[in-house]
């Protein structure tokens, strides 16, 4: 499937809680949003990328998975303006696998947010969900 060349700010946030070990919540990172330049603070990393190639392995889940039904209604539901958001499973994440959460607390140790931010959102989410530019 062909990435389309449209501008698109990726935003990642994690929590770190004090049980964990913060390079094996960067290595959960990197694990669904490769490409990111991470920034570590005491308690939480932060992840930047300007590259829609960063969330093929999302893309890509999302469509294996059939899963475009419950991508689509999370990022319509927290579409505001040119921004939308959903969570990831942190241990999914470590183990290599995108399992998507409605909420913050089906994520026992705390989720991995992604933000998509674009002027062109709606064909964003459509190429993600439905991989149509």
């Amino acid at each position: 499937m062909k990435t389309p060349s449209l501008k698109c700010k990726i935003e990642v946030f994690c929590a770190i809680n004090p049980s964990e070990d913060p390079s094996k919540v960067e290595f959960a990172l990197e694990n669904v949003i490769p490409n990111c330049k991470i920034i570590f603070d005491k308690f939480s990393l932060k992840g930047v990328s300007n590259d829609l190639y960063s969330l093929e392995k999302i893309h890509e889940d999302i469509n294996s998975m059939n899963s475009q039904r419950i991508y689509l209604r999370t990022l319509k539901k927290n579409l505001s303006n040119d921004s939308t958001w959903f969570y990831l499973n942190k241990q999914a994440a470590f183990a290599n696998k995108i399992a998507i959460c409605e909420e913050s607390n089906e994520s026992p140790l705390g989720p991995i947010k992604i933000i998509l931010t674009s002027f062109d959102i709606d064909r964003i989410i459509e190429w993600l969900v439905y991989g149509e530019e």
